[in-house]
């Protein structure tokens, strides 16, 4: 990536020389050319909200930022681009989501993420640290910055405009009123589940911003719920890509003898299924982590994987995560422990789990979604 300042070798988590996807764009460049070319005085606490892959904070870093993400794989991605870069360690603050955000806040730089509602969360949190001199600019593609993206900043922050597109990106200049009055955060929300799904049938679910359908339960995960496998005896069990922890949680009320660890690469998730698990009362064993998948689970440790694999990652659809997702499960599985999956019928998972264990089960199917099974053998 080429800077007014210097060129930087970025790349994304984890590495793959196959990928061919960036780990910067035209909105990240747009940002530290208008920040370059205005002069803007990056002096004070500098914060930088939604850096994808820490593009913005290594081109930043000698003013020494504060990068916010919901990302694990972005903070980790920021990591190593900061070390290629040579930057020394502590010069960049690495915050999640989840995290206190800084109590002064004198430049905010925010990549406007795909989820509202996590823009609205985050605002929210870094509102009070936010006066009226703090300089305010939000950088996005034009499909990603909609009217009602505007509307959340000036509703939060203050008067707000935009400028105009350049190679498809958009910036976003926001005027602080530490007069205005701001709304409650509504995050994390929370709800009952319906009946005729299984274990958690009428238990509740609780959503921190960002995670996937936070308002309702979502048609593919109201199938699978419909479809797990039955009894006790599951021994230990990984919600891989745990989301608010439903499926999880759904397993350890159904068997209080389950083993089950929860694991997603987003902040937002892991502390959903955290409050799911908690909210519900279940009397098992539960283990909560941020990470790559099953990186850093034990091979041969786990007797069942349950999966609902994203196709999208940060904006771009890929079967790369799912196929991650998958050769992770079946290091981790002990030879006869299963990986249960889910998807879309035209996904054709079914095609990549028998290439890669051998063989593939149809469980369940209605004309939308499929619920496979794929056996570790010996």
């Amino acid at each position: 990536m080429t800077t007014p300042w210097a060129e930087f070798e970025l790349s994304r988590f984890p590495e793959d020389p196959r990928d061919r996807l960036r780990a910067w764009d035209a909105s990240d460049a747009y940002l530290l050319r208008h920040l370059a070319e205005e002069g803007v005085p990056l002096t004070g606490t500098v914060v930088v909200l939604g850096d994808r892959w820490g593009a913005l904070a290594t081109a930043l870093a000698e003013h020494r930022p504060t990068q916010i993400t919901d990302s694990f794989l972005s903070q980790e991605a920021t990591r190593a681009n900061l070390a290629r870069a040579g930057v020394e360690p502590g010069a960049v603050r690495l915050l999640t989501t989840q995290d206190p955000p800084p109590e002064r806040v004198d430049v905010l730089l925010v990549r406007v993420p795909k989820s509202l509602a996590l823009l609205e969360d985050q605002l929210l949190r870094l509102a009070p640290a936010v006066h009226a001199d703090t300089v305010v600019v939000g950088t996005g593609m034009v499909k990603e910055i909609h009217t009602s993206t505007l509307r959340l900043f000036e509703r939060i922050l203050g008067p707000t405009r935009t400028s105009l597109a350049r190679q498809k990106a958009r910036l976003v200049f926001c005027a602080p009123d530490p007069e205005l009055r701001r709304p409650a955060n509504p995050w994390p929300y929370s709800y009952a589940l319906p009946d005729g799904v299984g274990a958690v049938s009428g238990h509740t679910v609780v959503n921190h911003a960002g995670v996937f359908c936070a308002d309702r339960l979502d048609i593919g995960t109201r199938f699978f719920l419909r479809h797990l496998p039955a009894g006790p005896g599951a021994g230990r069990v990984v919600d891989l890509g745990c989301g608010n922890g439903v499926v999880g949680t759904a397993v350890a009320l159904a068997d209080p003898e389950a083993e089950v660890l929860f694991v997603d690469e987003s902040f937002q998730a892991v502390a959903s299924a955290e409050a799911t698990y908690k909210a519900n009362g279940v009397p098992g064993h539960a283990e909560f982590r941020v990470g790559d998948g099953l990186a850093g689970v034990a091979p041969d440790s786990v007797d069942l994987v349950l999966n609902n694999p994203p196709f999208h990652s940060h904006q771009a659809t890929t079967d790369a995560t799912a196929w991650r997702m998958f050769t992770g499960a079946k290091r981790a599985l002990r030879p006869g422990g299963e990986l249960w999956v889910i998807g879309n019928r035209h996904l054709g998972y079914h095609v990549t789990l028998k290439r890669l264990f051998g063989n593939s089960r149809l469980v369940a199917s209605d004309p939308k979604f499929v619920v496979l099974k794929a056996v570790k053998r010996g």
